[in-house]
This record gives structure tokens, C-alpha cells and sequence, in this order.
């Protein structure tokens, strides 16, 4: 982790990042992004409070003596003048200098995401450790954000990528489009797969919050993935890959980057718009090809893994003969390389 929480945050911080990675069994870049998120909160209340200077870079101001007085001294309004300070540029504070960063500040995005930290936070305090009555932010409605319509490829778009594949790598770059449009896989838990994950007729997939999902899959796209086994056991791999599923030219397991350059090369190919269309909306392809193909949004969800935001129940269980319908139901999933 780049943010080292164990060493640089105070103890109920520390506590309930731990309780995130531990119990509730939460990845490490998740627990990372709630100590971003409290770390920015807090220093801005420091600074509210004249604890720390206006000349001390705002980066560099220490959290750790953050105690349980402070904490349990923010009120509502706090929140409200800190989700203003994001947004607009505070007199006397450096600007911050995020990668989401926009004219005025950070979006209602990034403003709703820790607003979410500030409110789990004091939720651990008053519902887990009970060390504190009130939650100051648990009343409080999220940024409105604006919607807009996502982009996805049409079933005809993905038949120009699929066309498009060509070269020494092209039944490997096929096998990973298929799957990416058919399944519906994050980049991440594409480049996760190993062999042991491959069955006949479903694949195990690793994903967020180090939660596996049984992925069922059709025959055509079973296909493309013994396809591509032929020819990667013709390569010698590299001491510690060998158990990948989808391998480098350099005999490794092929990274994120790897996947994400090998898609922008032949979206551009296929006369694609590289700027509209990237890994994640090939996976919002299959999502919204399956529910315009009779597929049903909570048998969806099971498919692809989403956290639910508005239940307490984090998964919505379906029978496995929904998933394989689910599978059958994309026709990308039926398509075969190199057909007439």
C-alpha cells in the first residue's frame, strides 16, 4: 500500500481500517482508499481548528495525534464545509492535486466517495465499538451526480473487434475480447486467471473484495479458450507464471496494462472510438447485451459480480440455471473466430 495506515494513523482510525482488511475481509486498495479518504477529512478539521498551520503543506500534515476528543467533536457542519472545501479552493489551503480534479474542484463523484468513507467511519464508532452516540454524517444525502448515458459497443460493433484481430497473438486476443464481452469480466479479474480456473463449462473468477463467482460460459466460448490452450502450451513460461491462464510475449502473466493497450490497438483497428470504449465498457457491453436478450437484473448482477448499494445483503443468489441462460441468452458468446 502507498499510505503505510498501520504507522501514520491514529488508533481508532487504525482500528477501523483493520476491522475493513480483517473482518469484513475487504481488499488492501479498499482499505487504502478509506485512509485516503479520513486522512484528507482530517486534516482538513485540523486546519478548521487551527491545530495545524496554514503555511504547513497540506500534504504533509500529520493525522496521527488525532485522538478520540477531536473525532467525536465533529458535527455536521464540519462535513458540509469539508465536501465544500473539495469542491471549491479554500483561502490559505493548498489546492488539492487529485487525479479527478476538475476547474472547481473535485466531482460530485469523488465528493460522494468520501463522504461513504466519513460515513462508514463514524458508523464503526457508534454501531461496532460504541464509542460514540451519534453519527454526524449518517443523515446526510450524497452529492448529486450526473447521469449520463454509458457507453457499449452494439452487437454488430463487437463482430467489427472481433474481425479485427489478427497477428502473432490473435487467437489469445480473440479469447480475451470473447470472454470480455460475453462474461463480462473486470480487467483485473481477467488478468487473474489461472488454469485451475477453467472448467467445462464455467470459469472461476477472483473478484473485488477477494470474492470468487462461478461464470458460466457457452460452448463456443469454451471453444476459443481450448483454441488458445493449444497454442499457449506451446510456449515455455517463465518460473512462477506457469499456472496464468493468459501469458505475455515476455512469458509472463499479461498485466493490466498489457490487456488495456491490446484492446485500445484493436479498437483502433476495427475503426472503434478509443476515447468512448475501453476494458470496462466491453464489460458493460455484455451487461447491457444480456438484458437486451431476456436477462433479468438481479440474475445480472450474480453474473457479474456487483456490490449491491441498496441492500444490506451484498449478493443476490440466483439458481445456476439462470446463470447458464445468462450465458446462452449474449449472442457474442456464440460467436466463433474465423467464421464465414
Amino acid at each position: 500500500m502507498a499510505a503505510n495506515y498501520r504507522l501514520e494513523a491514529p488508533r481508532l482510525i487504525k482500528d477501523f481500517l483493520s476491522y475493513h482488511q480483517n473482518i469484513l475481509n475487504h481488499s488492501p486498495r479498499t482499505v487504502e482508499g478509506y485512509y485516503l479518504d479520513l486522512r484528507l477529512f482530517f486534516r482538513f478539521i485540523k486546519i478548521s481548528r487551527d491545530l495545524a498551520t496554514v503555511d504547513e503543506p497540506f500534504d504533509e500534515i500529520s493525522i496521527k495525534d488525532v485522538d478520540e476528543s477531536l473525532i467525536s467533536s465533529v458535527t455536521s457542519s464540519d462535513i458540509l464545509d469539508f465536501l465544500d472545501f473539495l469542491s471549491n479552493e479554500r483561502t490559505g489551503v493548498h489546492k488539492l492535486k487529485t487525479k479527478d480534479e476538475t476547474n472547481s474542484g473535485l466531482t460530485a463523484v469523488s465528493r460522494a466517495r468520501k463522504l461513504a468513507s466519513i460515513r462508514s467511519f463514524y458508523g464503526y464508532l457508534t454501531k461496532v465499538v460504541h464509542v460514540q452516540e451519534n453519527n454526524p454524517a449518517e443523515s446526510m444525502s450524497n452529492p448529486k451526480l450526473k447521469k449520463a448515458l454509458p457507453h457499449f459497443l452494439h452487437e454488430d460493433e463487437c463482430d467489427r473487434l472481433l474481425d479485427a484481430v489478427s497477428g502473432p497473438y490473435e487467437v489469445r486476443n480473440y479469447c480475451i475480447l470473447l470472454l470480455f464481452m460475453s462474461c463480462g469480466l473486470r480487467v483485473s479479474e481477467m488478468v487473474g486467471l489461472d488454469l485451475n480456473d477453467i472448467s467445462e463449462d464455467s470459469i472461476r473468477v477472483h473478484g473485488k473484495g477477494n470474492k470468487d463467482r462461478l461464470v458460466f460460459i457457452t460452448p463456443e466460448v469454451r471453444e476459443a479458450i481450448d483454441d488458445y490452450l493449444l497454442v499457449r502450451g506451446e510456449k515455455e513460461i517463465e518460473p512462477g507464471h506457469e499456472n496464468a491462464l493468459f501469458i505475455s510475449r515476455n512469458a509472463c502473466r499479461i498485466s493490466v496494462r498489457g490487456v488495456q493497450k491490446m484492446v485500445e490497438k484493436n479498437l483502433k483497428i476495427a475503426g472503434l472510438d478509443t476515447s468512448r470504449i475501453s476494458t470496462h465498457k466491453l464489460r458493460h457491453t455484455a451487461a447491457t447485451l444480456m438484458l437486451q436478450n431476456g436477462v433479468d437484473v438481479r440474475t445480472l448482477q450474480d453474473v457479474l459480480g456487483h456490490e449491491s448499494l441498496n441492500t444490506t445483503q451484498i449478493y443476490t443468489h440466483v439458481e445456476d440455471t439462470s446463470l447458464r441462460e445468462a450465458a446462452r441468452a449474449n449472442p457474442i458468446a456464440k460467436r466463433k473466430r474465423g467464421r464465414d
